[in-house]
């Protein structure tokens, strides 16, 4: 039995790699359509900004075309995107969110 156990023990002098996962930056595209008040209960709702973070990030994407939501792994990316999109859809909005590597 504790020939067994040896195989999983991992010692801090391995040389075991543990690689962290690619981060994704999530930007919200401008458009000319979606209310600056959608924008901002996105934001909130599912980026979990404050209301001033809210307020200047709606600016900066009205402003420079697109602005940067937060940084996330792959999966929550996605996740969040696909979030955003369903929320625009079902509110009438054309609101795009995309995803670049970081």
């Amino acid at each position: 039995m504790s020939n067994s156990q040896d195989q999983f023990d991992q010692s801090p002098d391995s040389d075991v790699e543990i690689k962290e996962p690619s981060l994704y930056s999530v930007f919200l595209l401008n458009d000319d359509f979606t209310t600056q008040e959608f924008v901002i209960e996105v934001l909130k709702q599912f980026f979990f900004k404050t209301d001033e973070e809210s307020f200047k990030i709606m600016l900066d994407v009205h402003n420079k075309g697109k602005a940067q939501v937060g940084v996330f792994t792959k999966e929550i990316a996605e996740t969040k995107i696909f979030l955003v999109h369903q929320a625009a859809k079902e509110n009438s909005y054309p609101l795009k969110c995309v995803m670049e590597p970081s």
